[in-house]
C-alpha cells in the first residue's frame, strides 16, 4: 500500500471519529435552558470577586514556556531522526550532531542569561 493513501486514510479515520464524537455530542448531550444567571460574564467582564489576591504573571514566566516548546520540539525532532536513520551512515549522524548542538546551544543560552535562576526566585 502506498505510504500516502495509509496515511490519507489514518487522516480520514481521524476526522470521522472526531465528526461523530462531535456530532453525538450535539445529538445526545445536554441542552441547558439559557437563564439569566448563565447569561451573565463569568471572570472576563465580570465582577471581581476578591481583587486582592489578582495578580499579573510575570513576563519571565513566558520565556521559560518558550525554551520549554523549543526543547520539546527538538525532542520530536530527534524521535522522528531516530524513526529515520535505518541506515545510520556519515549524513544521518551529521544531522544527528546537528540536533545536538541545537539543543546545547539552546541549553548554554538558557543557562548564561539565568532564565530559570529568575523564575525559581
Amino acid at each position: 500500500m502506498d505510504p500516502y493513501l495509509s496515511f490519507l486514510l489514518y487522516l480520514l479515520a481521524i476526522l470521522g471519529f472526531v465528526g461523530i464524537t462531535l456530532g453525538m455530542n450535539r445529538l445526545l448531550g445536554p441542552k441547558p435552558a439559557p437563564t439569566p444567571a448563565k447569561q451573565e460574564p463569568f471572570e472576563c467582564g465580570g465582577v471581581v470577586a476578591d481583587p486582592v489576591n489578582v495578580r499579573a504573571v510575570p513576563v519571565k514566566y513566558y520565556g521559560v514556556a518558550v525554551v520549554f516548546i523549543l526543547f520539546e520540539l527538538e525532542t520530536i525532532f530527534l524521535f522522528l531522526w531516530a524513526l529515520g536513520a535505518q541506515p545510520l551512515n556519515g549524513l544521518m549522524l551529521a544531522i544527528f550532531g546537528f540536533f545536538m548542538a541545537l539543543l546545547a546551544l539552546i541549553m548554554f543560552y538558557v543557562w548564561n542569561s539565568r532564565l530559570l535562576e529568575d523564575v525559581l526566585e
